[in-house]
């Protein structure tokens, strides 16, 4: 058998037609889905293979599947979103509807409603009675001129020391039935007004106290350098402090007490935060000073726990002389409200102590008593019915309380033993609170203190000083002018006259100095030496008994 080669398949040549060559159209192919579009967004989501589409009519067979695949995409969608929304934060949702919430709200307007009027018929009105009319004019007032004129010059016009009755103490004892509590005591009253207590510090008034009740130039140098020394101490941001920044200063730190005792020291001699020398330093001061007070009225709250209530009460004293001095608005609800925090916090025995309404005793309930008292002075609301209550205790911790009401001495607590310092302070407020001038006690007590107790720079004290020298100086006469012999000469000399302390005086040696400081020993000293005409007198000392013309 003859071996063929395997044939070769040739194709057929195309068909040779003599008209227009028929064009094949190719099949579609559909692209590639891009990153991005629907087809592959989600991981989870079912490729589909698409067939490319024929010139012919869909069958059912195609239209099932499209239907289908519309579903499976819907349904995927709606899934998708749910969990969206199941994992959107809740403040995101809460935002976006508060948001929507207040663009609808905006859109809503409101018709502008229409201003009415308002009509007013005045008539006049007839009665029983008429009086014939008489024109007169109001001048306009300056207030310019006001506050340039001398606080005290309108008063000094009529001389208060040249009287024929007695000066009274006190006008809100007046309506008191004290007579009730030790029978029959002559009683008088105090004016409330600013120049009944603080009238004497400027102007022409305070030369002719200081000339009657027997100051002198050298008095009047010593309370200038005082001031000086003080105005050196003064801290950037108006108070003072206990502990310096000068040498020999207190144990602990009081800026109440010390900022307020520095204060009345430049206010016993005239100045305010309105007029004089240290008018500055004087409102530094009290704008630092009312910023510590809180809103039941005290001052104290950083103090020490056996400070505080005598820093709130020198503070007391402090605006409520200051008020009384200038009258300023401003000062007035802050001075009231360290008047209404001393009404609350009376102990029930009558006086105060280191605890609002816990007990009393002489030494913090005699700061208390000057202080209502300058309330008083100044126009301020103080509760009436706190005096007989602190005649009370007075009276219980009286060492003798004879038939003349005033005692020999007083103690610092009630079944303590009598002391000069309690003494000197029981006596002053006794006379603030009313006391006659010619009860044999006042006299027999204060004639001891002065004969038993003088002025001795070898045994200094200038806390009893301070209200010796006030109590005498009201009661004038023989005694005082004993005790003031002795003040005017000794207190100055005792000064210190140079170095970086000058104008101050030294703690060392004082009864309560090296625990105080050099600034109390420098305050007290002061109030001394301007006791001439720091408080008006509460009595007319008769002439013939004193020697001093006082007219």
């Amino acid at each position: 058998m003859s071996m063929s080669s395997p044939s070769i398949l040739v194709p057929p040549p195309p068909p040779v037609s003599s008209g227009k060559r028929r064009q094949v159209s190719q099949p579609t192919v559909p692209k590639p889905a891009m990153r991005g579009t629907p087809q592959s967004r989600w991981r989870g989501e079912l490729v589909l293979a698409t067939k490319p589409p024929l010139a012919t009519q869909p069958t059912s067979d195609s239209l099932r599947g499209d239907s289908l695949k519309a579903k499976l995409f819907q349904t995927f969608h709606e899934w998708n979103v749910k969990r969206r929304l199941r994992e959107t934060p809740a403040w995101l949702l809460s935002t976006v509807i508060h948001l929507v919430l207040l663009l609808v709200l905006a859109l809503i307007t409101t018709s502008s409603g229409e201003i009415g009027r308002l009509m007013l018929t005045i008539s006049q009105g007839r009665d029983e009675f008429t009086t014939q009319l008489v024109e007169f004019s109001i001048e306009p007032v300056i207030l310019d001129d006001l506050l340039e004129t001398d606080f005290l010059e309108s008063r000094v016009e009529i001389d208060p020391i040249a009287m024929n009755t007695p000066i009274d103490v006190t006008s809100g004892v007046s309506a008191l039935p004290l007579v009730e509590l030790a029978g029959d005591i002559p009683m008088t009253k105090l004016p409330s007004s600013p120049a009944s207590m603080f009238g004497g510090r400027r102007g022409a008034l305070k030369q002719k106290l200081l000339k009657a009740s027997g100051g002198t130039e050298t008095t009047e140098n010593a309370v200038s350098l005082g001031l000086r020394w003080l105005n050196r101490q003064q801290l950037r941001d108006g108070s003072w402090s206990l502990r310096g920044p000068y040498t020999d200063g207190a144990r602990g730190e009081n800026q109440v007490s010390a900022t307020a005792m520095a204060m009345l020291a430049f206010m016993g001699a005239g100045n305010t935060h309105r007029e004089g020398e240290y008018r500055k330093e004087v409102l530094r001061a009290v704008r630092w000073l009312v910023k510590q007070q809180d809103r039941q009225g005290f001052f104290a709250v950083n103090s020490a726990p056996h400070e505080k209530m005598y820093a709130q009460a020198q503070a007391m004293i402090a605006l409520c002389e200051l008020y009384a001095m200038t009258g300023d608005s401003w000062l007035r609800p802050y001075a009231q409200a360290s008047c209404n925090f001393a009404v609350r916090a009376q102990s029930p025995q009558g006086g105060w102590r280191y605890q609002p309404k816990m007990d009393s005793d002489t030494s913090v309930t005699g700061w208390f008593v000057m202080g209502l008292k300058s309330g008083e002075a100044a126009g301020l609301e103080v509760d009436r019915y706190i005096w007989p209550k602190i005649q009370r205790y007075f009276d219980s911790v009286s060492t003798d309380g004879g038939e003349d009401y005033y005692g020999v001495g007083y103690s610092y607590m009630i079944g303590d033993v009598a002391t000069p310092s309690m003494t000197a302070e029981g006596l002053l407020c006794r006379q603030y609170m009313g006391a006659d001038r010619n009860l044999l006690g006042m006299s027999r007590s204060l004639a001891s203190l002065a004969s038993n107790h003088p002025i001795d720079l070898q045994d200094p004290d200038v806390y009893y000083w301070y209200y010796a020298t006030q109590s005498l100086h009201h009661f004038g006469g023989p005694l005082w002018t004993k005790w003031n012999d002795q003040l005017k000469v000794q207190l100055p000399a005792s000064q210190v006259n140079r170095g970086r302390e000058k104008g101050s005086w030294s703690p060392q040696n004082d009864a309560w100095g090296r625990h105080a400081g050099r600034l109390y020993t420098t305050c007290f000293s002061i109030f001394c030496l301007e006791v001439y005409y720091r408080h008006m007198p509460l009595y007319e000392v008769p002439q013939e008994k004193n020697g001093i013309a006082l007219n």
